[in-house]
């Protein structure tokens, strides 16, 4: 850990233990330093600001009532997403109890929207590149399995290390390399298949 993030860790250490006092200055000040990452960290997994929204009010509600939980055998953000991540996967779990009838309701709606007018213009035609090379990156990200899927969001978006990776999924550094091994390899075949093409951040298939 680096001089900087340890000094923002005893920040937030020292936070917490005046959270668990109910200090509520303090609450605001650990909200302001981990509602975005939470808020980023919910929206990749749930395509949702109304529920990724949700997420940071339970996490910092379960914060604020059980800042004592925290033991200090990782860091406050490992922790931190720990939480978020059983808050997003309750959302998840009740998102798929409601698939069949989101799915019915989809398919009444019609086809969706097409291209606007706006797109004949060049700008317009990279907006919709840009748009399918980000729906197809989605597309592969979705077929793999949910903990490797989990595992290559904190590697790729949270900049994790294998450690804190393994605090939040509750399993070995070896089975984290395993599924990040799995998962780049999974996005690679099928972004090759998509684009033709290896795509930058999947090509390479271990994490340092």
């Amino acid at each position: 850990m680096q001089a900087s993030s340890r000094h923002d860790d005893d920040t937030h250490r020292a936070d917490l233990a005046a959270i668990a006092a109910q200090n509520q200055q303090a609450m605001k000040r650990f909200y302001a330093a981990f509602a975005p990452a939470t808020f980023q960290f919910a929206m990749r997994r749930l395509s949702d600001p109304v529920q990724a929204e949700e997420v940071v009010v339970e996490t910092m509600y379960e914060v604020w009532c059980h800042a004592r939980r925290f033991a200090g055998q990782s860091s406050v953000r490992t922790w931190v997403l720990g939480i978020a991540r059983h808050k997003l996967l309750d959302k998840l779990r009740e998102r798929y109890r409601h698939r069949h009838e989101s799915l019915d309701e989809e398919n009444e709606a019609g086809d969706g929207p097409g291209i606007d007018a706006e797109s004949d213009a060049p700008e317009g035609f990279e907006r919709v590149a840009q748009r399918e090379h980000h729906d197809m990156i989605a597309h592969c990200a979705n077929k793999l399995p949910e903990d490797q899927r989990e595992a290559l969001h904190l590697a790729l978006y949270e900049d994790l290390p294998l450690a804190d990776i393994a605090q939040i999924q509750a399993c070995p550094e070896n089975t984290v390399k395993t599924r990040l091994f799995h998962a780049r390899r999974k996005m690679k075949e099928c972004l090759q298949r998509l684009f033709g093409h290896s795509d930058g951040p999947f090509a390479g298939a271990q994490h340092g």
